[in-house]
């Protein structure tokens, strides 16, 4: 009988980041991949992605909307609640064996606490790192919930052992996101400036900027900074509209000033396709994306990290830290501007995550003692 893995995905961003191992999953004699799909997904407002999914060809076992009209605090937890509600309806009728599980938003949180409350065990990938905000005790949560992990490296396996987890069950698989990165970047600078009605002459960036829950009040201020930054660097820019998070209204709003500013090309969403070429080819990424910090040194692009949204965790050669002040980003920017392309040395794995993650889904004991789950010291 094929082993059942349910895979819970909000945004468009953890399922870009899984597509590979997703398709690998699927293919495979032993196991049955469905999808539960959620979040922002479903909404027009962040492009209505669940097409990608569909596109895929991957069995859907579930579609569940939340309200993504308000973006506070408040409204995230209220959706944290409602998709405890349907998730638990969804893994009750479906019965997977496993609940698969990316990072620290909270659509994977109610994954966790939904799958835990059913005896069904969780695999978390992407635990154990360090990542400040909000973020960080929501990833640290799931991990806790979770029965199987798949760290992107030594540290954070070494870590999640120290909070606890059954060293036996951690397994160190990189990332998934690297996995095809390169032969995903199918598309040349040329072909992407004709393509989106830019100059391939001009220096061009790439910003990602989302909100952090507790900076929301600062949201509207800090994207006029770096846009400014931007456009006093005579930078071109490709920018993706934020995740759903508490701020997002703010992000968005500060964005809208930028509509019809020649070279500023502002989108709600990119296919995972061109925006991993536009990270390729680009002069300089900036934001606090964790693209940024994860994907962008397998092509030694310049990174400008802002913000808190990344605090801690493990960085690449590419990476630059920046405070978010108008002053210092046109610094930065002029600074990567003139370094150029940089290291292609990644920390984060070799792009071989699906092979580890997949073969253990298909090998690793699920008896009754994986859900007795006890720490380890």
């Amino acid at each position: 009988m094929k082993r059942q893995i349910l895979y819970v995905t909000g945004t468009r961003a953890d399922f870009g980041l899984m597509a590979r191992t997703l398709r690998e999953i699927d293919a495979d004699s032993a196991l049955e991949l469905s999808i539960l799909i959620t979040g922002m997904h479903l909404s027009p407002i962040y492009g209505s992605t669940v097409k990608e999914i569909v596109a895929e060809g991957l069995r859907i076992a579930a579609e569940v909307p939340v309200d993504l009209n308000t973006s506070t605090g408040a409204g995230m937890a209220r959706n944290l609640g409602e998709m405890v509600i349907r998730f638990t309806d969804v893994m009750e009728r479906e019965r997977p064996d496993v609940v698969l599980l990316l990072g620290d938003r909270g659509e994977m949180l109610a994954g966790a606490i939904s799958a835990l409350h059913l005896n069904i065990p969780c695999a978390h990938v992407h635990g154990g790192e360090r990542s400040g905000t909000v973020d960080e005790p929501v990833r640290h949560a799931i991990s806790k919930l979770s029965h199987i992990h798949f760290t992107t490296s030594d540290d954070a396996a070494t870590r999640l052992a120290r909070m606890g987890e059954d060293p036996s069950r951690i397994f160190v698989s990189g990332a998934p996101g690297l996995d095809g990165l390169t032969e995903l970047a199918s598309k040349d600078r040329a072909a992407l400036a004709g393509e989106y009605g830019l100059d391939p002459a001009r220096p061009t960036a790439l910003m990602v900027f989302h909100p952090v829950l507790q900076e929301q009040v600062t949201a509207f201020d800090d994207t006029v900074s770096i846009v400014e930054a931007l456009q006093a660097r005579g930078l071109q820019a490709v920018i993706i509209a934020p995740n759903s998070d508490a701020g997002a209204d703010e992000v968005r709003y500060a964005l809208k000033r930028y509509d019809s500013h020649e070279g500023f090309l502002i989108l709600p969403h990119l296919p995972r396709g061109d925006f991993v070429s536009w990270m390729a080819v680009c002069d300089v990424m900036i934001g606090n994306s964790s693209s940024g910090i994860i994907e962008a040194a397998t092509f030694g692009t310049p990174v400008i990290n802002v913000g808190t949204r990344q605090n801690l965790r493990l960085r690449n050669d590419n990476v630059k830290d920046v405070a978010l002040s108008r002053g210092a980003l046109e610094v930065a920017l002029g600074e990567a501007l003139s370094a150029g392309k940089l290291s292609r040395r990644n920390v984060y794995g070799k792009g071989t995550a699906f092979e580890t993650i997949t073969r253990t889904l298909k090998s690793i004991d699920l008896g009754p003692a994986t859900l007795s789950k006890v720490n380890s010291f």
